[in-house]
């Protein structure tokens, strides 16, 4: 039997190209990563350090700016971010979980109806809803309230987590499925003890995905809010003052706020691309 020989000028031509596509791989991702570490590093500066131009790389580093964040009642706005997000993705996966089930597993008559309903409520933007969404919180009295807040991103995340979800669950064998069924398993232990271990990164990804869009939202929190459920994105333009310097309070504000998404993507990193993986290959 014989073996494909590659030539050396081929084998030189993969590692320079390997090389090149390294170096672009790189550049690429400190370019994206820049802006955030800067805004980091702008957050520990003095403020008059902050705003000089050129910027300044040598300074004193200060945690003065934090202080003033949360002295500002910051955390509180924190928290009702961290309510709405963590509630609304709970029940968002709680619902898409079985959904995405019936739609792929146990399809559902006209289930193809059902998916195109689901991705038809992404149609219209949430600028062409928000007086009916206004009216109605106003005639329910849940103007700025964070259950509100946590409905709204219950149906802005639902027909997401659903379509991911389905794709997850396609991929799962079904001759495994059939196994369980022939050795007896009810629908409730299919499910939950035989199907939903296999897809948890599937699961683990969705949530977090959710979690990101419903704690980075501005549009619906910043019109619907005002003092008591106001929460971190749209908190954050109070730190914006044509008094005065503001640029190292705000970056401080800024990595705060994003701290909870980097914490919960770095923990849940290894599920996350592996759920992501889910469904990309047939």
């Amino acid at each position: 039997m014989s073996t494909a020989v590659v030539p050396r000028g081929g084998r030189a031509r993969k590692r320079v190209v390997g090389g090149v596509l390294t170096v672009v791989t790189w550049v690429v991702t400190l370019a994206f990563f820049f802006p955030v570490a800067w805004m980091v590093f702008t957050a520990f500066k003095p403020e008059r350090a902050a705003s000089t131009n050129p910027p300044t790389f040598l300074t004193e580093l200060t945690f003065d700016n934090f202080a003033r964040v949360f002295d500002s009642g910051f955390s509180a706005y924190l928290i009702n971010s961290f309510s709405a997000s963590v509630m609304s993705t709970i029940i968002v996966m709680l619902l898409a979980f079985p959904a995405a089930y019936g739609l792929s597993v146990r399809p559902i008559v006209r289930s193809t109806d059902a998916l195109f309903f689901f991705i038809s409520t992404k149609f219209l933007p949430l600028a062409a809803a928000i007086i009916p969404i206004y009216l109605l919180l106003q005639n329910f009295g849940m103007l700025d309230n964070v259950s509100a807040l946590t409905i709204l991103y219950l149906g802005m995340n639902l027909p997401l987590a659903v379509w991911m979800m389905r794709s997850f669950l396609m991929e799962v064998p079904r001759e495994i499925i059939e196994a369980a069924q022939v050795d007896g398993a009810k629908f409730s232990t299919e499910m939950l003890r035989i199907v939903l271990p296999l897809v948890a990164p599937g699961i683990a990804a969705a949530a977090l995905i959710c979690f990101i869009f419903a704690w980075n939202e501005y549009f619906l929190a910043n019109l619907l809010t005002s003092t008591i459920a106001r929460t971190a994105p749209p908190a954050l333009g109070s730190f914006v003052s044509g008094r005065g310097q503001f640029l190292a309070v705000l970056s401080a504000a800024a990595t705060v706020a994003v701290l909870p998404v980097i914490i919960a993507g770095w923990v849940a990193q290894k599920r996350l691309v592996r759920g992501l993986a889910m469904g990309a290959i047939k």
